[in-house]
């Protein structure tokens, strides 16, 4: 009896401890998403790795900024390119070669004007002279005929600074800032600067209609209105005799500036036009003795011009050739100094063109990562030059290698003088040798 009385005490103990511990999983159950994790389900292995990758590319992040903020250069080869330029941490705008031919000049938005020799571009490392603009950047620069200073035209300041070049002992330059910068005058972004051969004059452009024409001191000598609703481009003439300038007319508009025997200012006057394109032109280009232009228009052609004309007797420069060239923009047009080249600038491609039959010789594509901004030959004809990114691109100019050999050839079936044919025959042999060299084989 005293079992059966205990066992009737204990049942209902048992039952109450057994209500308990049910109740206390429950609310374990019910609290277990807000606390701790609830049970893995299939796969949580899985998520468990996203997870632990997720935080491994959080670690990655500062590295993946670092190699967004560091550029990547734009990868070019071609068989004509003879060197690629590096020096300059921001994107050139402008080039230009000295008149001795010795130098070439580059500006960017890095602040710095650089200096490359034109000996070293056929050598492995290429070294340059760096000349700082302070807190401003050059958009565009310009030697002066001399070669011992350079012009350049500041965004920040909106004006021209001149830049003296002072060689040292161990040839190396210093570059000095002379005393005061010009005084602003346009009222429009510029577009292009120009120093005259002769050094009497420097000429400005902004994209409006005004060309200004100033004494090397700064002191504002003309003020041209082109009459073009909008400049495109402007340049002096390697004679120094010239100002042009074209834009949304289809013409080029060419002025004299006239100066007096005792090299005082006179006037600018209207020289002549060039017409025949039939919509407006984007660029220009002179040869070096300023005897040949080459215009470059919206209306999918290019122009090669004979300009040595009697202006002044109101005798017209003659069209001697129209090719047709379908370009993007930003394009711009380069005649070789010696005239048997044309290249022209595309976006970010370049096409080039022998002025002899208006074929094209060579393309070269993707130069740059991004559109042209400038493009140029040496002074010898050997090499054109091109920027558009932080890279500066040097090609050979095969293309006036031909030329030469094919103009040589024709000049000399026509001609009986021993002493011109030996001449001839010796540029047609200097030519050939030129050609062979840059394609590894005999031609």
């Amino acid at each position: 009896m005293e079992a059966a009385a205990l066992g009737g005490l204990l049942l209902p103990g048992a039952v109450a401890l057994l209500l308990i511990v049910l109740l206390l999983a429950a609310v374990l159950r019910r609290a277990g998403p807000r606390g701790m994790p609830a049970a893995s389900p299939p796969g949580s292995k899985a998520n468990g790795a996203a997870a632990a990758r997720a935080g491994e590319h959080k670690k990655a992040k500062p590295a993946a900024r670092a190699r967004r903020g560091k550029a990547q250069q734009h990868s070019f080869s071609h068989r004509l390119l003879v060197a690629t330029l590096k020096g300059h941490s921001g994107n050139v705008s402008c080039l230009d070669f000295s008149s001795n031919g010795k130098y070439l000049a580059s500006c960017a938005d890095d602040r710095t004007v650089r200096l490359w020799s034109t000996r070293d571009f056929a050598a492995r490392e290429h070294h340059c002279l760096r000349a700082n603009m302070g807190l401003d950047h050059a958009e565009l620069v310009c030697f002066s005929p001399d070669s011992r200073a350079f012009v350049v035209w500041l965004a920040g300041s909106e004006t021209i600074r001149v830049y003296k070049m002072t060689k040292k002992d161990d040839g190396n330059f210093t570059f000095t800032a002379a005393a005061g910068d010009f005084p602003k005058k346009h009222k429009a972004p510029i577009i292009n600067i120009g120093v005259a051969e002769t050094g009497k004059f420097i000429m400005t452009a902004s994209n409006d209609t005004t060309i200004m024409i100033w004494s090397p001191k700064g002191e504002v000598l003309a003020s041209i209105n082109t009459n073009q609703m909008s400049n495109a481009y402007a340049a002096v003439s390697p004679c120094g005799r010239f100002v042009a300038s074209c834009g949304f007319t289809p013409d080029v508009k060419v002025w004299e500036v006239c100066f007096s025997k005792n090299g005082d200012f006179r006037e600018v006057a209207r020289a002549f036009e060039l017409k025949g394109h039939a919509a407006g032109i984007h660029s220009f280009s002179f040869s070096n003795d300023s005897r040949r232009m080459a215009t470059l228009s919206k209306d999918g052609t290019w122009k090669f011009w004979d300009t040595d004309v009697e202006y002044k007797k109101q005798q017209d420069p003659y069209l001697l050739l129209t090719g047709k060239c379908e370009v993007a923009e930003p394009c711009c047009i380069s005649l070789s100094p010696n005239a048997h080249v044309v290249a022209i600038s595309s976006g970010a491609d370049i096409m080039v063109y022998n002025t002899r039959r208006g074929e094209e010789e060579e393309r070269f594509i993707g130069v740059h990562g991004q559109c042209i901004t400038d493009l140029a030959f040496d002074t010898s004809s050997r090499y054109l030059v091109s920027c558009g990114d932080r890279a500066i691109r040097v090609f050979h100019n095969t293309a006036g290698h031909r030329a030469v050999v094919e103009e040589m050839e024709a000049i000399l079936k026509k001609t009986g003088n021993k002493a011109t044919r030996e001449r001839l025959e010796q540029q047609i042999s200097s030519a050939r040798q030129a050609l062979a060299a840059i394609y590894g084989k005999k031609r």
